[in-house]
């Protein structure tokens, strides 16, 4: 599995802490940190990042993303209006494993602009741990976990069939925007290296 960091410069000082954890947890992970960072010069807000996210999913770049804002609510809105995003809010271990389990997303939000006490950041790490514990779309309970898988392929099946594509939905958008993403560059660089050919040719048409 490939795990993408990615979350809104309002919380760069997160970012390093979010990184380690997930490298800590999901040992058996390739994890690819993208920012932002605190030195980045430029800031990116959680609509911005959240396209950004939806873009390496589609692209086949990673395969899940770990990301956050200041109540990682919003972020988890704006990554589900992405085609082909389904994302979950952790705020405590057992949202998280719930999550992982019974929704089995290829996305997770987390309320970084918490005040990390002592507490908090054991709830923090505790979190990360739970939600990497066990391998994803298990079901919970057990008793009823085919059930919960049938539900889960359902849902996506819906979500894909009501989307129109990533490439459809990024065409639309305000052109500025698009253009201000792209200045993401080592996320327009992962893709372009290691996205599917057809989104690599639709990025490499708008850097032209």
């Amino acid at each position: 599995m490939r795990i993408g960091i990615i979350q809104a410069s309002s919380q760069a000082a997160k970012n390093q802490l979010l990184f380690d954890m997930v490298k800590k947890y999901a040992a058996d992970a390739e994890v690819i940190n993208f920012g932002c960072t605190e030195d980045e010069p430029e800031r990116f807000s959680y609509v911005e990042i959240s396209v950004l996210a939806g873009m390496l999913l589609a692209s086949g770049s990673v395969d899940f993303i770990v990301t956050g804002c200041s109540s990682g609510q919003g972020m988890m809105l704006a990554c589900n209006s992405f085609p082909g995003v389904l994302c979950g809010y952790a705020p405590s271990p057992m949202d998280a494993w719930l999550f992982a389990q019974i929704n089995n997303g290829n996305a997770v939000s987390l309320p970084l602009g918490e005040e990390y006490t002592w507490t908090g950041y054991e709830n923090f790490e505790n979190t990360i741990a739970k939600l990497f514990s066990e391998p994803f779309g298990q079901g919970y309970p057990k008793s009823e976990a085919a059930r919960k898988a049938e539900d889960t392929r359902m849902l996506k099946e819906i979500r894909g069939r009501s989307q129109r594509s990533a490439a459809e939905l990024l065409d639309s958008l305000d052109r500025s925007f698009v253009e201000h993403i792209m200045h993401k560059q080592d996320v327009i660089r992962y893709i372009l290296q290691h996205g599917e050919s057809g989104f690599a040719l639709w990025i490499q048409d708008r850097l032209l």
